[in-house]
Protein backbone atom coordinates (compact mmCIF):
# COMPACT_ATOMS: atom_id res chain seq x y z
CA UNK A 1 0.00 0.00 0.00
CA UNK A 2 1.16 3.32 -0.49
CA UNK A 3 1.69 6.02 2.99
CA UNK A 4 1.89 10.19 2.00
CA UNK A 5 5.48 11.29 3.16
CA UNK A 6 6.41 14.72 4.23
CA UNK A 7 9.88 14.55 2.84
CA UNK A 8 10.76 18.27 3.19
CA UNK A 9 9.26 22.02 3.48
CA UNK A 10 6.12 22.16 0.86
CA UNK A 11 6.76 18.48 -0.39
CA UNK A 12 5.16 15.04 0.28
CA UNK A 13 5.10 12.17 -1.56
CA UNK A 14 3.75 8.57 -2.15
CA UNK A 15 5.73 5.71 -0.72
CA UNK A 16 5.47 2.17 -0.69
CA UNK A 17 5.40 -0.07 2.53
CA UNK A 18 3.84 -3.35 3.36
CA UNK A 19 -0.29 -3.76 3.86
CA UNK A 20 -0.91 -3.60 7.60
CA UNK A 21 -2.20 -6.75 9.13
CA UNK A 22 -4.34 -7.42 12.25
CA UNK A 23 -1.94 -8.35 15.08
CA UNK A 24 -4.31 -9.19 17.57
CA UNK A 25 -8.42 -10.26 18.55
CA UNK A 26 -8.28 -6.60 19.78
CA UNK A 27 -7.49 -4.35 16.50
CA UNK A 28 -9.12 -3.39 12.62
CA UNK A 29 -7.69 -2.11 9.39
CA UNK A 30 -9.48 0.86 8.29
CA UNK A 31 -9.13 2.56 5.08
CA UNK A 32 -9.56 6.36 4.89
CA UNK A 33 -12.31 8.01 2.92
CA UNK A 34 -12.22 11.72 3.85
CA UNK A 35 -9.49 12.82 5.38
CA UNK A 36 -7.93 16.37 6.08
CA UNK A 37 -5.11 18.21 7.23
CA UNK A 38 -5.24 19.59 10.75
CA UNK A 39 -4.29 23.04 11.37
CA UNK A 40 -0.85 22.12 12.99
CA UNK A 41 -0.40 20.18 9.70
CA UNK A 42 0.00 23.30 7.33
CA UNK A 43 2.50 24.59 10.07
CA UNK A 44 4.64 21.40 9.39
CA UNK A 45 4.21 21.75 5.39
CA UNK A 46 5.55 25.14 5.99
CA UNK A 47 8.89 23.97 7.59
CA UNK A 48 7.47 24.99 10.93
CA UNK A 49 8.05 21.66 12.85
CA UNK A 50 10.19 19.95 15.00
CA UNK A 51 10.30 16.94 13.69
CA UNK A 52 12.99 16.01 10.84
CA UNK A 53 11.21 14.17 8.32
CA UNK A 54 10.79 11.85 6.29
CA UNK A 55 7.26 10.30 8.20
CA UNK A 56 3.80 9.72 7.16
CA UNK A 57 1.79 12.21 7.56
CA UNK A 58 -2.28 12.81 8.55
CA UNK A 59 -3.98 12.30 11.68
CA UNK A 60 -7.51 13.59 10.59
CA UNK A 61 -10.19 11.15 8.32
CA UNK A 62 -13.59 8.99 8.71
CA UNK A 63 -12.54 5.62 7.52
CA UNK A 64 -14.05 2.94 6.43
CA UNK A 65 -13.25 -0.68 8.81
CA UNK A 66 -11.86 -3.51 6.45
CA UNK A 67 -11.08 -6.00 8.64
CA UNK A 68 -11.34 -6.67 12.87
CA UNK A 69 -9.72 -9.15 15.46
CA UNK A 70 -11.89 -11.62 16.70
CA UNK A 71 -12.27 -9.66 20.04
CA UNK A 72 -13.75 -6.67 18.45
CA UNK A 73 -17.01 -5.96 19.02
CA UNK A 74 -18.26 -2.64 18.73
CA UNK A 75 -17.41 -2.09 14.75
CA UNK A 76 -17.21 -4.49 11.77
CA UNK A 77 -16.21 -4.46 8.12
CA UNK A 78 -17.76 -2.01 6.11
CA UNK A 79 -18.45 0.71 8.94
CA UNK A 80 -17.87 4.29 8.52
CA UNK A 81 -15.82 5.57 11.60
CA UNK A 82 -13.94 8.61 12.89
CA UNK A 83 -10.26 7.47 13.84
CA UNK A 84 -9.20 9.37 16.90
CA UNK A 85 -5.29 11.29 16.32
CA UNK A 86 -3.93 9.35 19.53
CA UNK A 87 -3.32 5.77 20.21
CA UNK A 88 -5.17 4.84 23.65
CA UNK A 89 -5.81 1.58 24.96
CA UNK A 90 -9.33 2.47 26.73
CA UNK A 91 -8.64 0.67 29.73
CA UNK A 92 -5.74 1.83 31.75
CA UNK A 93 -5.95 4.07 34.79
CA UNK A 94 -5.39 7.53 32.53
CA UNK A 95 -7.97 5.88 29.30
CA UNK A 96 -10.75 5.58 32.28
CA UNK A 97 -10.02 8.86 33.64
CA UNK A 98 -10.35 10.32 30.26
CA UNK A 99 -6.86 11.57 29.50
CA UNK A 100 -6.46 9.31 26.27
CA UNK A 101 -3.80 11.29 25.25
CA UNK A 102 -1.63 10.07 27.60
CA UNK A 103 -2.25 6.44 27.82
CA UNK A 104 -0.40 4.10 29.75
CA UNK A 105 -0.09 1.19 27.74
CA UNK A 106 1.72 2.93 24.58
CA UNK A 107 4.88 5.37 24.30
CA UNK A 108 4.22 9.07 25.83
CA UNK A 109 2.54 11.09 22.84
CA UNK A 110 1.71 7.91 20.63
CA UNK A 111 -0.18 9.30 17.36
CA UNK A 112 -0.47 9.29 13.83
CA UNK A 113 0.79 11.68 11.56
CA UNK A 114 4.35 12.20 13.58
CA UNK A 115 6.69 9.89 14.71
CA UNK A 116 5.88 10.62 18.47
CA UNK A 117 5.96 7.65 20.49
CA UNK A 118 6.65 5.45 18.10
CA UNK A 119 5.90 4.72 14.05
CA UNK A 120 2.07 4.32 13.99
CA UNK A 121 1.88 5.72 9.99
CA UNK A 122 -0.14 8.35 9.08
CA UNK A 123 -3.66 8.66 8.33
CA UNK A 124 -3.25 10.04 4.71
CA UNK A 125 -2.68 6.27 3.74
CA UNK A 126 -4.52 3.82 2.00
CA UNK A 127 -4.90 1.17 5.09
CA UNK A 128 -4.38 2.48 8.54
CA UNK A 129 -4.17 -0.27 11.56
CA UNK A 130 -5.96 0.42 15.18
CA UNK A 131 -4.38 -1.05 17.59
CA UNK A 132 -7.59 -0.92 20.22
CA UNK A 133 -10.65 -0.75 18.01
CA UNK A 134 -13.32 -0.67 20.58
CA UNK A 135 -11.71 1.67 22.68
CA UNK A 136 -10.63 4.35 19.72
CA UNK A 137 -13.00 3.75 16.77
CA UNK A 138 -16.11 5.92 16.71
CA UNK A 139 -18.78 5.23 14.53
CA UNK A 140 -20.19 7.36 12.15
CA UNK A 141 -23.81 8.36 13.14
CA UNK A 142 -26.10 8.31 10.01
CA UNK A 143 -27.18 11.23 8.65
CA UNK A 144 -23.52 12.48 8.87
CA UNK A 145 -21.39 13.79 5.89
CA UNK A 146 -17.96 12.12 6.29
CA UNK A 147 -16.33 14.93 4.55
CA UNK A 148 -17.74 17.55 6.51
CA UNK A 149 -16.54 15.44 9.58
CA UNK A 150 -13.49 14.19 8.47
CA UNK A 151 -11.81 16.60 11.30
CA UNK A 152 -13.81 14.85 14.17
CA UNK A 153 -10.16 13.20 14.85
CA UNK A 154 -9.21 16.33 16.26
CA UNK A 155 -10.12 20.32 14.96
CA UNK A 156 -13.70 19.73 15.12
CA UNK A 157 -14.07 17.78 18.61
CA UNK A 158 -11.40 19.71 19.52
CA UNK A 159 -13.11 22.57 19.01
CA UNK A 160 -16.11 21.44 20.99
CA UNK A 161 -13.91 21.14 24.17
CA UNK A 162 -12.42 24.65 23.87
CA UNK A 163 -16.14 25.94 24.58
CA UNK A 164 -18.94 23.74 25.22
CA UNK A 165 -17.87 23.42 29.02
CA UNK A 166 -17.42 26.61 29.42
CA UNK A 167 -20.71 27.72 28.05
CA UNK A 168 -22.51 25.22 30.04
CA UNK A 169 -20.87 26.93 32.91
CA UNK A 170 -21.08 30.57 31.98
CA UNK A 171 -24.10 30.60 29.95
CA UNK A 172 -24.13 33.70 27.50
CA UNK A 173 -20.29 33.96 27.58
CA UNK A 174 -18.86 36.48 26.07
CA UNK A 175 -15.90 34.30 23.42
CA UNK A 176 -12.91 36.17 21.84
CA UNK A 177 -11.16 33.83 19.07
CA UNK A 178 -7.76 34.81 17.73
CA UNK A 179 -7.26 32.67 15.22
CA UNK A 180 -5.42 31.38 12.00
CA UNK A 181 -7.41 28.49 10.62
CA UNK A 182 -10.13 25.58 10.91
CA UNK A 183 -10.37 25.44 14.33
CA UNK A 184 -10.94 29.08 15.04
CA UNK A 185 -13.78 29.03 13.00
CA UNK A 186 -15.43 26.02 14.16
CA UNK A 187 -15.01 27.71 17.65
CA UNK A 188 -17.28 30.46 16.20
CA UNK A 189 -19.85 27.83 14.80
CA UNK A 190 -20.16 26.13 18.29
CA UNK A 191 -20.07 29.38 20.43
CA UNK A 192 -22.89 30.36 18.74
CA UNK A 193 -24.93 27.77 18.50
CA UNK A 194 -24.25 26.60 22.74
CA UNK A 195 -25.67 30.30 23.08
CA UNK A 196 -22.65 33.28 23.65
CA UNK A 197 -23.94 36.28 24.10
CA UNK A 198 -20.57 37.92 21.97
CA UNK A 199 -18.33 36.22 19.73
CA UNK A 200 -15.26 38.16 18.22
CA UNK A 201 -13.44 36.87 15.87
CA UNK A 202 -10.18 37.84 14.84
CA UNK A 203 -7.77 37.16 12.21
CA UNK A 204 -5.71 39.07 9.22
CA UNK A 205 -7.49 36.67 6.52
CA UNK A 206 -10.14 37.92 4.77
CA UNK A 207 -11.87 34.93 3.64
CA UNK A 208 -11.20 33.88 7.18
CA UNK A 209 -13.55 36.41 8.56
CA UNK A 210 -15.75 36.38 6.23
CA UNK A 211 -16.85 32.87 7.01
CA UNK A 212 -16.61 33.34 10.93
CA UNK A 213 -19.63 36.42 10.03
CA UNK A 214 -21.43 33.66 8.53
CA UNK A 215 -21.18 32.28 11.73
CA UNK A 216 -22.52 35.62 13.31
CA UNK A 217 -19.52 36.11 14.75
CA UNK A 218 -18.25 40.05 14.78
CA UNK A 219 -14.72 40.28 13.12
CA UNK A 220 -11.51 42.13 13.34
CA UNK A 221 -8.55 41.94 10.78
CA UNK A 222 -6.40 43.11 14.31
CA UNK A 223 -6.99 44.47 17.65
CA UNK A 224 -5.00 45.91 20.92
CA UNK A 225 -5.65 43.95 24.12
CA UNK A 226 -9.07 44.61 25.11
CA UNK A 227 -9.25 44.45 29.15
CA UNK A 228 -11.97 42.66 31.18
CA UNK A 229 -13.46 42.12 27.93
CA UNK A 230 -14.75 38.59 27.07
CA UNK A 231 -15.10 35.57 29.23
CA UNK A 232 -13.65 32.91 27.32
CA UNK A 233 -10.61 33.59 24.78
CA UNK A 234 -9.70 30.79 22.37
CA UNK A 235 -6.28 31.20 21.37
CA UNK A 236 -5.41 29.03 17.77
CA UNK A 237 -2.01 30.57 16.23
CA UNK A 238 0.58 29.29 17.57
CA UNK A 239 2.22 32.72 18.10
CA UNK A 240 2.92 33.73 21.65
CA UNK A 241 2.10 36.92 21.09
CA UNK A 242 -1.32 36.01 19.96
CA UNK A 243 -1.96 34.13 23.23
CA UNK A 244 -0.89 37.07 24.98
CA UNK A 245 -3.61 38.96 22.96
CA UNK A 246 -5.83 36.47 24.47
CA UNK A 247 -4.90 36.31 28.16
CA UNK A 248 -5.01 40.45 28.30
CA UNK A 249 -8.41 40.35 27.09
CA UNK A 250 -9.96 38.43 29.72
CA UNK A 251 -12.31 39.28 32.36
CA UNK A 252 -11.90 38.58 36.16
CA UNK A 253 -11.32 34.99 36.45
CA UNK A 254 -11.90 34.45 32.87
CA UNK A 255 -10.48 31.48 30.95
CA UNK A 256 -7.78 31.08 28.23
CA UNK A 257 -7.97 27.81 25.90
CA UNK A 258 -4.73 27.61 23.89
CA UNK A 259 -4.86 24.91 20.70
CA UNK A 260 -1.81 26.67 18.97
CA UNK A 261 0.81 24.61 18.51
CA UNK A 262 3.71 26.89 19.85
CA UNK A 263 6.84 25.50 17.72
CA UNK A 264 8.95 29.08 18.73
CA UNK A 265 9.37 30.68 22.35
CA UNK A 266 7.61 33.69 23.43
CA UNK A 267 6.67 35.75 26.90
CA UNK A 268 3.58 36.09 28.50
CA UNK A 269 2.30 39.30 30.38
CA UNK A 270 2.34 36.92 33.54
CA UNK A 271 1.93 40.80 35.99
CA UNK A 272 -1.18 41.20 34.08
CA UNK A 273 -2.46 37.51 34.41
CA UNK A 274 -1.66 37.49 37.99
CA UNK A 275 -3.60 41.31 38.45
CA UNK A 276 -6.48 39.39 36.52
CA UNK A 277 -6.83 36.25 37.78
CA UNK A 278 -6.80 34.29 34.27
CA UNK A 279 -7.04 30.21 34.12
CA UNK A 280 -4.91 29.48 30.72
CA UNK A 281 -5.12 25.72 29.71
CA UNK A 282 -2.49 25.21 26.99
CA UNK A 283 -3.22 21.04 26.59
CA UNK A 284 -2.82 18.65 24.12
CA UNK A 285 -6.58 17.01 23.57
CA UNK A 286 -7.65 14.01 24.80
CA UNK A 287 -10.23 14.17 21.63
CA UNK A 288 -11.79 10.57 21.95
CA UNK A 289 -13.69 11.14 25.18
CA UNK A 290 -14.85 14.55 22.80
CA UNK A 291 -15.82 12.78 19.71
CA UNK A 292 -19.00 11.59 20.92
CA UNK A 293 -20.42 14.81 21.82
CA UNK A 294 -19.12 16.65 19.07
CA UNK A 295 -20.72 14.16 16.66
CA UNK A 296 -24.26 14.92 18.81
CA UNK A 297 -23.91 18.44 18.28
CA UNK A 298 -23.10 18.00 14.31
CA UNK A 299 -26.27 15.73 14.57
CA UNK A 300 -28.27 18.78 15.84
CA UNK A 301 -28.55 20.65 12.74
CA UNK A 302 -27.42 23.83 14.78
CA UNK A 303 -24.01 23.50 12.91
CA UNK A 304 -22.65 23.93 10.17
CA UNK A 305 -19.18 22.32 9.71
CA UNK A 306 -19.01 22.12 5.95
CA UNK A 307 -18.51 25.41 5.66
CA UNK A 308 -15.19 25.00 6.51
CA UNK A 309 -14.25 22.48 4.17
CA UNK A 310 -12.72 24.61 1.22
CA UNK A 311 -11.37 22.12 -1.27
CA UNK A 312 -12.82 18.29 -1.63
CA UNK A 313 -9.95 17.02 -3.62
CA UNK A 314 -9.78 13.57 -5.26
CA UNK A 315 -7.35 11.28 -2.99
CA UNK A 316 -4.89 10.81 -5.46
CA UNK A 317 -4.28 14.14 -6.01
CA UNK A 318 -3.11 14.44 -2.91
CA UNK A 319 0.98 14.94 -3.23
CA UNK A 320 0.40 17.75 -5.76
CA UNK A 321 -2.45 19.40 -3.55
CA UNK A 322 -2.30 19.13 0.25
CA UNK A 323 1.28 21.58 0.05
CA UNK A 324 -0.73 24.17 -1.38
CA UNK A 325 -2.10 26.87 1.12
CA UNK A 326 -5.82 25.54 1.63
CA UNK A 327 -7.90 26.45 4.21
CA UNK A 328 -9.50 22.98 5.29
CA UNK A 329 -9.02 20.77 1.92
CA UNK A 330 -10.74 17.32 2.37
CA UNK A 331 -9.47 14.22 0.40
CA UNK A 332 -12.06 11.90 -0.82
CA UNK A 333 -11.12 8.13 -2.22
CA UNK A 334 -13.45 6.33 -4.67
CA UNK A 335 -14.50 3.44 -2.04
CA UNK A 336 -16.82 6.81 -1.14
CA UNK A 337 -20.71 6.65 -1.31
CA UNK A 338 -21.45 9.09 -4.10
CA UNK A 339 -24.31 10.60 -2.30
CA UNK A 340 -21.41 12.02 -0.17
CA UNK A 341 -18.14 12.41 -2.08
CA UNK A 342 -18.83 15.97 -3.58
Amino acid sequence: MRELTYIARRAVEWREVPDPKVRSAQEAIVAPVAATSCDVDSSILAGHGFIEPPFALGHECVARVTDVGDAVTTVTPGDLVVVPWAINCGTCDNCRGGLTAHCSAVPHMAMYGAPIGGDWGGLFSDLVRVPYADAMLVPLPVGLDPVAMSSASDNWSLSWRLVAPHLEARPGARVLVVARGSIGLYVCDIARALGASDVLYVDPDPEHRKLAESYGARTAEAIDPIPHGFDLAVEATGRVDQLALAVKSLAPEGVCESAGNHFRPGELPLLDMYLTGVNLRIARDNVRAHIPDALDLALSGTVAPERVVSHVIDWEQLPDALPERHLKPVFVRDTLSPQVAR
